[in-house]
C-alpha cells in the first residue's frame, strides 16, 4: 500500500498541507473554469458554439460543486485570489469570445491541457491512503481532456494566431496553478 507523501524529499510539503494545496487549487481551477465558460457565454450564447459550451460549463459546476464540498469536509481554505480568479476567468472566455469560436475553443483547448497535466501529476502523488481524491481527479482530467478534444474538432487550431494565444493562455494557467497552490 503506498502513502500520500510517503516518498516526499526534505522542502517537500508535509502530507496535510499537500492535501490543503491540491483541493485548494482544485477548487480555485474549477471555479476559474466556470468562470470562462460564462464569459464565453456572454459573447456567443447565441451562436452554434453555445450548446457545446453550456455543455462543458455543466460538468465544471459539478466538478466545482464537489471540490467545494471536499473543501469543506476537509477545513480547507480557499485561495484568497478567488475575487481575482472571479473577475479574470470571466474576462478571458469573454475576450477570447469576442475573438471568435475558433479564439474561444482554442482558449478551452489551452487551458484543458494544462488542467489535464496538473491533474495527472496530483493522481500520481496520492496514495492508497487517498483514493477517493484520487479517483475524483482522476475522473475530472477525464472529463477535461474531453473538453480539449471537443475543443479541438470544433476549429480551436483555426483561431488567429492560435500558437501565440494557447502559448500565453498556458503560461497564465501554469501561473494561476502555482499562486492557487499558495495564496
Amino acid at each position: 500500500m503506498t502513502l500520500t507523501a510517503e516518498n516526499r524529499l526534505p522542502g517537500d510539503p508535509d502530507r496535510e498541507t499537500m492535501i490543503a494545496e491540491i483541493i485548494r487549487v482544485d477548487q480555485a481551477g474549477e471555479y476559474g473554469a466556470k468562470r470562462i465558460y460564462e464569459g464565453q457565454l456572454a459573447v456567443l450564447g447565441m451562436s452554434d458554439a453555445a450548446p457545446i459550451l453550456r455543455d462543458m460549463l455543466a460538468q465544471e459546476e459539478k466538478h466545482l460543486a464537489k471540490f467545494n464540498t471536499i473543501m469543506a469536509a476537509r477545513r480547507v481554505r480557499p485561495t484568497v485570489l478567488e475575487p481575482l480568479w472571479h473577475v479574470a476567468g470571466f474576462a478571458l472566455g469573454a475576450a477570447t469570445a469576442l475573438l471568435g469560436k475558433e479564439a474561444a475553443m482554442a482558449c478551452t483547448a489551452a487551458v484543458e491541457d494544462v488542467i489535464g497535466e496538473h491533474y495527472a501529476e496530483q493522481t500520481a502523488q496520492l496514495g492508497d491512503d487517498e483514493r477517493d481524491l484520487r479517483e475524483t481527479i482522476s475522473a475530472f482530467r477525464g472529463d477535461e481532456m474531453h473538453h480539449r478534444d471537443v475543443s479541438l474538432a470544433h476549429g480551436a487550431e483555426s483561431a488567429p494566431a492560435y500558437l501565440p494565444l494557447t502559448t500565453a493562455i498556458k503560461a497564465g494557467t501554469r501561473l494561476a496553478i502555482w499562486l492557487s497552490k499558495r495564496i
